[in-house]
């Protein structure tokens, strides 16, 4: 995956921060006469007699269209926003049984300068990329243990980057800022012997980002004091903000039984659904998650074989 310029394997940057993507795809779909609806979410996908026929939103306008492309995540789509009574039991069933834990978590951080890394030489070059920490095979398992058990991880994985080397446009002149991903941080947090998805306040939050900070300082002993603010984004964040079920950012497990031909739902991985016009375009579908645009990229094609026919097409994208 990754191909920049022919470069196969690498990746780029979106000059202002990923929300660049999304500005850059909506000024396309404007450009070419799409309207966008914001502020108010899906209330309901319509269906009658086993095809959709729209959507409603929660702030109760209503839009007809023969073709509805859905980029929420196959829970979501199916368990809060379809008519149970449209949907066979056994799809229900699935989609109920697909595995969608949150497992990550990110933390953006405000730096007033570069930090130090000593283990590195000077201006070495992939100080610019992706650096990972993390301290043996053995490290990540127990990793992965607490996570199990319902814990962030003691000592996590984590991949940080500093973007503003390449982007200067993130942050004020002088000053830097940090991503970082962290593996593995629990949507289901345990506190006091109870494990839910609501226990995560700002004090499990801020716990969380000093154990990150541990781990980095491994590799960049100055890093607390070069930090201006950190803001954190659990798995809670995640669905709270962005709408991920569980905090999931691959909207679904990739584990072996949920790729290729069983993603989302057995019977149905070509994009479509038990509801004819309804379709599923988001990284719940083959392939799954990252910025590469294939789910939806796939599903463009599979509407055009399948709707088209010579007839102009009218459709709504949830």
């Amino acid at each position: 995956m990754g191909d920049i310029d022919g470069g196969i394997g690498a990746w780029g940057f979106a000059r202002g921060g990923m929300g660049a993507m999304s500005n850059a795809m909506a000024a396309a779909f404007e450009d070419h006469g799409g309207t966008i609806h914001k502020s108010a979410g899906v209330e309901e996908i319509l269906t009658k007699n086993g095809r959709v026929t729209g959507v409603a939103l929660e702030d109760g306008k209503e839009f007809r269209a023969p073709i509805v492309a859905s980029n929420m995540d196959v829970k979501r789509t199916f368990l809060k926003h379809v008519d149970q009574n449209a949907l066979p039991d056994d799809f229900t069933r699935a989609v109920t049984n697909f595995k969608i834990r949150g497992s990550s978590a990110k933390l953006n951080i405000a730096l007033d300068r570069m930090p130090a890394f000593p283990a590195a030489p000077a201006h070495a070059s992939f100080l610019r990329g992706d650096m990972h920490v993390s301290e043996s095979l053995a490290g990540l398992e127990r990793a992965y243990d607490d996570w199990k058990a319902g814990r962030w991880s003691e000592k996590p994985y984590i991949d940080m980057l500093i973007a503003s080397q390449i982007d200067p446009t993130v942050a004020p002149k002088g000053a830097h800022m940090m991503t970082v991903f962290v593996q593995y941080a629990p949507y289901d947090l345990e506190v006091d012997g109870v494990r839910s998805g609501q226990n995560r306040g700002e004090t499990q939050r801020n716990a969380m980002a000093e154990t990150v900070l541990n781990q980095m300082s491994v590799a960049c002993p100055d890093i607390r004091e070069r930090v201006v603010h950190v803001e954190v984004r659990s798995p809670l964040e995640l669905k709270r903000e962005v709408g991920l079920t569980e905090g999931n950012i691959f909207q679904g497990e990739l584990t072996f039984d949920q790729l290729f031909f069983n993603r989302s739902v057995p019977g149905y991985a070509q994009y479509e659904t038990p509801i004819k016009g309804l379709y599923m375009c988001g990284s719940s579908a083959h392939p799954g998650g990252g910025v590469m645009a294939a789910p939806g990229a796939n599903a463009a094609r599979t509407i055009l074989q399948r709707e088209t026919c010579g007839k102009r097409m009218t459709g709504y994208a949830a």
